[in-house]
């Protein structure tokens, strides 16, 4: 996934590649214009395909309905990256040569039932569905193949580790999701497949084949996240092709877009971005700066910040997928473990707040953010206001803890404390509501929720207040 070094993004930093790279290719290319060299076309930013029937924009609706009402993943990086502690990009960037870096496969052997314990810590969380690194851009595969032996079962491990895990994800009912990789930085053909047509052949052959075998070889798969097409084009990977092939195995799958087609869904990274109306989107994020195990690297978000890209993601209609990145022998770093409990705690007693929430037409405001379902309207408080330190030494001055949101368009019928039910009193004017009544300190950590059932769908605009405030005698005598 992500390069980090000076905050760079993968795609940043692949377009560098694929800009030089190119550059290459123009001083040596031979006057054969290959399929692979030409360019991408452009995709519009819907959810559907120009021209796309509408039997299959029914039939993605069908695919995808469990997916939009589940919100919330765990992605996992797990392979020979592992063993070095830099995380995933190690062999990249550290240029290890790949004799020495294929040695680290005879000394790769998670721990028994490393799978379980992924799966049991998902469902705590409150994830809904998983999503495995089966092919990083290392080259190694996690699955049994029969197209290399640079795999774990033939190689020190000796077990299929992409089975351990479908196994323990279905135990939990969670949906199973494959990472694929199509950059591949160990294949022979990998790099050559850009400007040589029988090394593209082969190399697409490969991948097909790879792909083939993990859409056949386990049972329902739920989605398939590609990731990297560097070095070709989607007419140089055979992408229609390649997923033609793979809907025809799994018809109930869903699949992203990197693959250099539109796929079922947009993959904002490392940040929250909300794709227009009617497209289909999944945030992806670690909770340190690594996808891969990075043993020095302690920069982990909070549990809080982890809940408020979550809302984030709510708000704006799509889903969030968590990263971690596994330890050689399986097991999930500590601090990774303890954030993901905590957030489990939140999303216990929550959850309904997240999960089935649809598109939220309302700006976060500089305490408390949003998320709803029909007409009732969930504001996810996440800096308490509490009373104002005025409180403690102006005695006239003893205001109560008041929630209040300016530019909400529509009538308040009643409103709770989520958590506990608790009533809440409230009162509306044209500009604002104000929640009043709550106690000075947040009844649920890290964020408290407040639910107002609505007269009809809520709009918040600020930008009404700053329009329709009364500014008359405000600071200024008027005769």
């Amino acid at each position: 996934m992500t390069v980090r070094e000076n905050r760079m993004t993968r795609r940043d930093y692949l377009k560098l590649m694929g800009t030089s790279g190119t550059l290459a290719a123009a001083v040596g290319a031979t006057s054969a214009c290959t399929s692979a060299q030409k360019p991408a076309p452009k995709q519009a930013p819907t959810e559907e395909a120009p021209g796309e029937p509408a039997s299959a924009i029914a039939d993605r609706a069908r695919r995808m309905k469990w997916w939009h009402a589940a919100k919330f993943g765990m992605f996992i990086h797990f392979g020979l990256y592992a063993l070095i502690g830099q995380h995933e990009w190690a062999m990249e960037l550290e240029g290890i040569p790949i004799p020495q870096y294929e040695l680290l496969a005879k000394h790769f052997i998670p721990k028994p039932g490393f799978a379980r314990e992924w799966a049991g810590l998902a469902k705590q969380a409150g994830q809904k569905y998983m999503v495995m690194t089966t092919k990083h851009h290392e080259g190694f595969c996690n699955f049994n193949t029969k197209l290399t032996n640079y795999c774990a079962p033939q190689q020190a491990c000796g077990r299929d580790l992409v089975k351990e895990y479908v196994e323990a994800a279905r135990a939990e009912g969670l949906r199973v999701g494959f990472y694929y990789s199509l950059m591949d930085w160990h294949h022979p053909d990998g790099a050559l497949c850009a400007t040589n047509e029988a090394a593209r052949r082969r190399f697409v052959a490969y991948t097909h084949g790879l792909i083939r075998e993990l859409m056949t070889n386990y049972g329902k798969v739920d989605i398939l996240w590609y990731d990297v097409d560097w070095p070709l084009t989607p007419e140089g990977w055979e992408s229609k092709k390649m997923n033609d092939m793979v809907f025809t195995l799994q018809p109930d799958i869903i699949v992203n877009n990197r693959n250099g087609l539109l796929g079922d869904f947009s993959t904002p990274e490392q940040h929250v971005q909300a794709s227009e109306k009617g497209r289909a989107w999944e945030t992806c994020m670690t909770i340190n700066d690594s996808w891969g195990y990075q043993k020095a690297d302690d920069d982990f978000k909070s549990p809080k910040t982890i809940v408020r890209d979550l809302v984030e993601c709510a708000r704006g209609g799509g889903n969030f997928l968590l990263n971690v990145g596994p330890k050689p022998d399986g097991s999930v770093p500590e601090e990774e473990v303890r954030v993901l409990e905590a957030v489990g705690k939140w999303m216990g007693k929550n959850g309904p707040t997240i999960y089935e929430a649809e598109r939220c037409q309302a700006g976060a405001t500089n305490y408390a953010n949003f998320t709803r379902k029909g007409n009732t309207l969930y504001i996810h408080v996440h800096f308490w206001p509490g009373d104002t330190a005025a409180a403690n030494w102006l005695s006239f001055f003893r205001p109560q803890t008041v929630v209040a949101i300016g530019g909400l368009q529509t009538k308040v019928l009643s409103a709770k404390l989520f958590a506990s039910g608790k009533k809440v009193d409230f009162r509306q004017d044209d500009i604002s509501v104000q929640f009043a009544g709550l106690p000075a300190n947040a009844p649920d950590d890290p964020v408290t929720v407040i639910e107002a059932e609505c007269e009809s769908e809520p709009v918040v605009n600020s930008l009404y207040v700053r329009e329709h405030r009364e500014r008359i005698k405000v600071g200024v005598s008027w005769s």
